[in-house]
């Protein structure tokens, strides 16, 4: 059953654009060159602080955004009955913004990605998309944000990536729903020009808003230097196999 897009309407795309902008401005800045509290070598919540305190007191300031910026705020489920806590979560950022008539909570969840099938797992698994398909995360939103955290070069990161969402055992997990022209991967996105794709996903009623699906949004945001270091590798690499080669052939262990 392919999916419509009416719910987009009535969906606050301008400060949602706004807040997508400001966060991928700080994360320019930022990633432009190696800092000592900013770089590929970080675990994904020290990273996802450090853009979040960024884009807070410096990018949304700068633009006039009069949202609310949190990031690794707490979310939990509890049972009204024995005022248990049956589950509880961390968000990685979170913007959220309201006026009169609507609300926004826009949540972006970071996973760093290489072109390891393990990152795939890892970015579709429990701890990274499922969180808005059948876990807490984005109760009752229309639109949320994955974002890939580049360890290597986006060519060969994201094409897997969308190849692994066209598997069957993928789209039954993700609860995937398919666009008019029958694909699950939506290109390029229609919510956020950054983005390089979008996903659409089935939610329960419990977790979902009123047209029962939440779009996600695909975005990969690199490391400026660590392309070039990895070009520099690169040449290195190839540069040392030549001279093994040229030295084999000289010494008489290759025939030609």
């Amino acid at each position: 059953m392919s999916i419509g897009t009416e719910w987009l309407n009535a969906f606050p795309i301008r400060p949602a654009t706004e807040a997508v902008d400001a966060l991928c401005e700080s994360w320019e800045q930022l990633a432009r060159r190696r800092l000592p509290g900013f770089h590929p070598g970080m675990k994904e919540p020290d990273l996802t602080r450090v853009l979040k305190a960024h884009v807070e007191s410096v990018t949304a300031r700068n633009r006039g955004l009069l949202g609310m910026w949190a990031a690794e705020s707490v979310i939990n489920v509890l049972d009204p009955v024995t005022a248990v806590i049956r589950e509880e979560r961390r968000n990685d950022i979170v913007y959220g913004w309201n006026d009169e008539t609507v609300g926004l909570q826009l949540v972006f969840e970071f996973k760093k990605m290489s072109c390891s099938a393990r990152d795939r797992r890892h970015y579709l698994g429990p701890k990274g998309m499922e969180r808005f398909v059948t876990g807490i995360y984005s109760r009752n939103q229309a639109v949320a944000a994955m974002v890939g955290m580049l360890l290597e070069p986006a060519n060969k990161v994201v094409p897997p990536l969308r190849v692994e969402l066209s598997k069957r055992a993928v789209i039954a997990r993700l609860r995937l729903r398919r666009f008019a022209n029958g694909a699950t991967v939506d290109r390029p996105s229609i919510l956020f020009t950054q983005a390089d794709f979008d996903t659409e996903h089935h939610r329960d009623p419990s977790l979902a808003p009123s047209h029962g699906t939440i779009r996600v949004a695909h975005m990969f945001l690199a490391f400026a230097y660590a392309a070039s270091q990895q070009s520099g590798k690169a040449r290195r690499k190839r540069a040392k196999a030549q001279r093994s080669s040229v030295s084999l052939k000289s010494s008489g262990k290759v025939k030609n």
